[in-house]
Parts: C-alpha cells; sequence; structure tokens
C-alpha cells in the first residue's frame, strides 16, 4: 500500500494554550496547511484556480478524533489522502503524528470539501484532469 501524503509541523508557541498543548482548533490549520500542499505537489495552486477557472474549495464536513496532545517543540507530520471523491467534492482521511508515519498519533479525522463557483458559490463539478490527476500526482509526491 501507497504511503499517503504527509507534511511536516513544528509546534509553535502561537499553537499552544497556557500549558504548552496545542489548542484543539489548531490541528484544522495543521490539516488545512496539508490539504493545500497535496494539491501543489499535484500542481494545482488555488489562487490561479479561482482567478482563471471560477473555482474554488471550501470545507463542508469535518470530524476529528483527538488521541492524545501534541506540545510546544514537537516535530509533527500531518497525512492527506483521499477517502471518497464525488464530481464536485474530496473526503480527505488525516492523521497527525507526532514525529513520523510511525509515530505516536495524535489526531485523526475526516474533511469533505466542496468545489464551488467563485461567483455564484454553488457546487460546481471539478474539471476532469483534476480528479483524476491530483489523486495520482499527490500521492507520488508524498
Amino acid at each position: 500500500m501507497a504511503k499517503p501524503f504527509a507534511w511536516p509541523v513544528r509546534v509553535y508557541w502561537e499553537d499552544t494554550d497556557a500549558g504548552g498543548i496545542v489548542y484543539y482548533a489548531n490541528y484544522m490549520k495543521f490539516m488545512e496547511r496539508a490539504r493545500t500542499e497535496w494539491l501543489r505537489a499535484a500542481g494545482v495552486e488555488q489562487l490561479p484556480l479561482k482567478e482563471q477557472h471560477g473555482l474554488m474549495f471550501v470545507v463542508v464536513d469535518i470530524e476529528a478524533h483527538y488521541r492524545r496532545p501534541a506540545r510546544y517543540g514537537d516535530e509533527l507530520l500531518v497525512t492527506c489522502e483521499i477517502a471518497e471523491r464525488t464530481r464536485a467534492s474530496f473526503t480527505f482521511q488525516q492523521q497527525v503524528f507526532r514525529g513520523s508515519l510511525e509515530g505516536e498519533l495524535l489526531v485523526e479525522g475526516k474533511v469533505r470539501v466542496a468545489s464551488l463557483d467563485a461567483v455564484s458559490l454553488r457546487p460546481t463539478a471539478m474539471p476532469k484532469d483534476l480528479l483524476l490527476n491530483s489523486t495520482t500526482a499527490a500521492r507520488s509526491a508524498g
């Protein structure tokens, strides 16, 4: 089985509460960064996608399960892989590990991202090449 795309993140003071523990909402930021880098690895930049194709992605559903806390200074690895896709959405399976893929699992979740028309904000189908190329390219980059 292929390894999922993974993006490293370091925990800074700004990510933590007064006790040096990562604030729960900041894991969503870490996951967002991994999804953005997953797209980049697939050759897709979001600003040109919006400006040239009138397409944008928005999170429409999220589920998270917190297992263990991350702390100030930790090196994390955030994974991103497609669990499901439709013509107008991706559902990503994401995990946050301490250190490496073999490290301690801290958080896991699913995030559904919809493709919207940038003007009307209505769901719209993604270009077929995005559906095909992003899966292959991002998987090989991870």
